[in-house]
Order: structure tokens, then sequence, then C-alpha cells
């Protein structure tokens, strides 16, 4: 199976809380993969759970060690100070980042800083959510409308060849309405050591199967969304 060294969390099933956005940011991942090659950059890199889906010569990870998230058994190849990559100019031929730039405080500055290592034609792919809750807190500071985000690359002299938008209005209703469950009411019956993964394998499965259905059905809009994908190209 083409997705079977992803983990779980990263190509869930229905049951889990979170599958609607996964599922769709995996398959979007992988999609947008092929615009990767050479020597590629993956910032944010965490536990690299995408790793698997990129064909490339060398594969470097770097991350930022701060509060709010855990590095344990993540593999990360290089730390940076927050501000300064530890990589020479003109350095790498991709650039990767999914679920990163919400996290990053300075994240103008930073895209200045992506751009100066890498060559002149490299491409970066960029995944960053619209709508979903915080998470990784305090680290959680911004989110980006397809406008913002392609300005923030175009006007630092990047081309912009794909955009997509991850999911619908009907499907990130849902999605937010598991949210709900999943971070509100659940918690709630942690006491109830039965109870709550019997309302979980039932509830998440339910509202997942219905947005699957319902969302080829019903009529599409996608001013509301779960997450950005952007694929750019460094001109100069």
């Amino acid at each position: 199976m083409k997705y079977s060294k992803i983990k779980y969390e990263f190509n869930p099933n229905i049951f889990y809380s979170g599958y609607l956005l996964r599922k769709k940011l995996l398959l979007a991942v992988d999609k947008y993969s092929t615009y990767m090659k050479g020597r590629m950059l993956d910032f944010g890199c965490g536990s690299k759970p995408y790793k698997t889906l990129f064909t490339v010569d060398e594969y470097v990870g770097v991350d930022f060690e701060g509060e709010g998230h855990s590095h344990e058994n993540e593999q990360i190849d290089v730390f940076y100070d927050g501000k300064k990559l530890p990589f020479p100019d003109n350095h790498f031929d991709s650039v990767f980042s999914t679920e990163v730039f919400e996290h990053v405080f300075n994240l103008e500055e930073m895209v200045v800083e992506i751009k100066r290592v890498m060559k002149p034609g490299a491409r970066i792919l960029v995944t960053c959510p619209f709508a979903i809750p915080e998470h990784e807190q305090p680290n959680d500071y911004a989110r980006y409308s397809s406008f913002g985000l392609k300005h923030l690359f175009e006007k630092n002299n990047f081309k912009v060849i794909e955009f997509e938008k991850i999911g619908n209005h009907f499907d990130t209703l849902i999605q937010l309405r598991i949210s709900y469950y999943s971070l509100v009411l659940f918690p709630k019956l942690n006491k109830l050591v039965i109870v709550k993964p019997i309302c979980e394998v039932i509830i998440y499965p339910i509202y997942n199967l219905y947005a699957l259905l319902f969302s080829k059905i019903l009529p599409k809009r996608n001013a509301l969304y779960m997450n950005n994908v952007i694929v750019c190209e460094k001109l100069s």
C-alpha cells in the first residue's frame, strides 16, 4: 500500500476525529510532492510524517526548539534559532513545510530567510490551516486566507504555481462539529473509562461518513475551508 508507512494520525480512518482534515491533507501533499526535487529542506519537520511521499536526493529536516511542542521521538536533523537558518545561500532545490506557518511568529522574516537558502528556480510546497481550532498553545499565532498566503509569497518575488483549498463549506463545518466533541465534550467523560471510547467509536465515523456523502451531494462553496496548499517558485 502506498501510504502504509504513514503514521495513523496522518493517514487515519473514519474512526479518527481529524479524519476529514488529515486524509485530504495527505492526498494533497502526495499530489504536489512531484514538485520537490534534489536537495529538499523540510521546514518545521517534526517527525517528518510525509517523508516517504518524496523522491528527492537529500531530505534535511529543520525545526525550532520552543515551548508548546515536544520534539521527543522526532527526526530533526538541525535546529534553528527562530531567526536564521544554518545553511548557506542558494543551497536547496526544494522546500516543504506542512502545518508550520501558523506557529511562526515572525513569518514575514522567515519567508525571506527560507528564500535565501533556496536556489533560483527552486520550488516550495506549503500547507497551513484556515479554519481549525487553536493547537500547540501558546505557539499558535495566525490563520492565513488564500489571498493572504498568495500575497505573502508574491511580494517576496515568488511565482504561485499551484493553489488549492482543502475542504469545502460543508465538510469544514462537520470537522468543526467533530472538534467540539473531541475537544470540549468528550474530555468531560475521561473518568468514565468505558463510556468515552464507546461515544468516540460511534460519533466520529457517523459524522465522517455523513460529511463524505453530503459534501458530494449538496451545493459546494469553499469560502470556508480547512487548509491552504500552495506551490511557489523562487524567481530570483
